[in-house]
């Protein structure tokens, strides 16, 4: 009379046990619930300041980085693959109209465009595809400093504007992540890393000016003077580019404009730039001068 139930109670524990084991239900009689922050470097249990602070402070010691995607700045979009580091940068800068390839070491920039970019001057179809020395008196060297310019550019991307919060775990590339949203996106997201080093990995910058990755955090790279024969110099002045006119474009917030500003060589007046950009300086024997903006920074931070 007793093995009956018997039986029944070891296939009732058996068909519980291969439930459990199969499909990991939790509950009473099952596996323990994973921990979500088993194995992370614990940032996703604090508070979305907190994370935040922690992203930005991350960044600020690191030694370089590799910034990939998109930005939109004084009404264009750029599309950026740089790596940056204290001393200096290089990489690609590419606009709706024109590809550039920037380097910076130390405090000499030097730029890299088409011949096209540079116009019908005499100069043109010595600069394409050469590295020109930009002098740091010509108001393009404070236009493309800052796409080289690490802190620059952190500092301007990772801004959050609104109530933070803290969204459910997920992943850039490989690597875990915890996304912290202002406004609920409307002001911006950022993407944390949980493990290691609690770096910033992604930014949307608010109201759509960019999606950004950030990656190859503490990564070394060379960054060298281009060789001569690669190299123009044109002293204290660059020459004319393509359309000659002034490139203001930062409408009165201190963006950099991400091209040129083209000012004559010779003769003639200057043009005059758009309000926060850098405009065109007075050319030689001139009798104008193009308007210079403050900012630097081309996230428009």
């Amino acid at each position: 009379m007793t093995a009956y139930p018997s039986a029944v109670r070891l296939r009732r524990a058996a068909l519980i046990g291969a439930l459990c084991a199969g499909i990991a239900v939790t509950g009473t009689g099952c596996a323990e619930k994973t921990d979500p922050d088993k194995g992370t470097n614990g940032v996703g249990k604090q508070a979305p300041e907190k994370i935040e602070s922690q992203a930005k402070a991350a960044a600020t010691a690191a030694q370089s980085v590799r910034l990939s995607g998109t930005l939109v700045s004084g009404g264009k979009t750029f599309t950026l693959d740089l790596r940056l580091k204290a001393d200096g940068g290089s990489g690609q800068v590419k606009s709706q109209t024109d590809t550039f390839q920037v380097l910076r070491v130390g405090e000499q920039l030097y730029l890299k465009a088409s011949a096209a970019f540079w116009g019908k001057s005499d100069s043109a179809g010595k600069l394409g595809d050469k590295y020109v020395k930009v002098p740091e008196s010509d108001p393009t060297y404070k236009q493309f400093r800052g796409f080289t310019d690490m802190h620059v550019l952190l500092d301007g991307l990772l801004g959050l504007q609104g109530k933070l919060t803290k969204g459910g775990y997920t992943s850039v590339g490989h690597t875990k992540a915890v996304p912290v949203s202002a406004d609920a996106g409307k002001g911006g997201k950022l993407t944390v890393s949980l493990e290691g080093t609690p770096y910033p990995l992604m930014m949307e910058r608010a109201g759509g000016a960019g999606r950004v990755e950030l990656s190859e955090w503490g990564k070394t790279f060379p960054l060298e003077a281009p060789a001569q024969d690669q190299t123009v110099d044109y002293g204290s002045q660059l020459p004319t580019t393509k359309d000659g006119a002034g490139t203001g474009t930062g409408a009165g917030t201190g963006t950099a404009s991400p091209a040129p500003s083209k000012g004559a060589t010779t003769g003639g007046t200057g043009s005059t730039g758009g309000s926060g950009s850098t405009g065109g300086t007075g050319g030689t024997g001139g009798t104008g001068a193009g308007s210079s903006g403050q900012g630097s920074n081309p996230t428009g931070g």
